[in-house]
């Protein structure tokens, strides 16, 4: 892992992987040119890692309604509500990558609101927004406008659900002061 500074925290084990985690971060060496460094956050612990690889591989990969731009545009905007430095810098790439517009990473990370986006993505982005800022006052009318939009019922479980994941993920990388790879403020620019 080099001297690259990942979190703040000084657990036992950090930094020593077991064969079958190696196996899997060359695989995404391989395949991404880095291992993401949330993957080596959890690489303490392979069945926590397990559960957040196989829970992100499902969210963000999976079949689904929603495209992978779209999924990783729910990323970028609930991050950019929790002002989550890692999950920007690590989304914000891969909209800018997945949309081959620099431009659309950009607004995405500051202010989604100002990127050209169909009236569905912006009301897919308004929903996971309100879920993030006011959970509580999330109700019928709100999953009615979804609907409207045209998002089907498993869409938005599947809108839902991912706003969630990336606010659990957020709330852990501010805890640890997880920090982003390099490798990733340059990419797709």
């Amino acid at each position: 892992m080099g001297d690259e500074k990942i979190i703040a925290l000084d657990i036992p084990g950090f930094g020593t992987v077991s064969e079958g985690t190696q196996a899997y971060f060359d695989k995404c060496e391989e395949k991404l040119g880095l291992v993401p460094n949330v993957l080596r956050a959890y690489s303490f612990d392979d069945k926590k890692l397990r559960a957040f690889t196989d829970m992100y591989n499902d969210l963000m990969l999976g079949a689904s309604g929603l495209t992978k731009l779209e999924r990783e545009m729910i990323a970028v905007a609930v991050s950019s509500v929790n002002h989550c430095y890692y999950c920007l810098t690590a989304h914000g790439a891969a909209v800018r990558e997945l949309s081959g517009d620099p431009k659309l990473g950009e607004q995405m990370v500051m202010n989604y609101r100002v990127a050209d986006l169909t009236g569905k993505q912006k009301a897919m982005l308004d929903f996971a927004v309100k879920l993030t800022e006011a959970p509580a006052t999330i109700e019928e009318g709100d999953r009615q406008g979804l609907r409207d939009a045209g998002w089907s019922e498993r869409d938005i479980w599947d809108i839902a659900s991912t706003a969630a994941f990336f606010n659990m993920s957020n709330r852990m990388a501010a805890a640890t002061d997880m920090q982003p790879n390099d490798a990733y403020h340059g990419m797709a620019r």
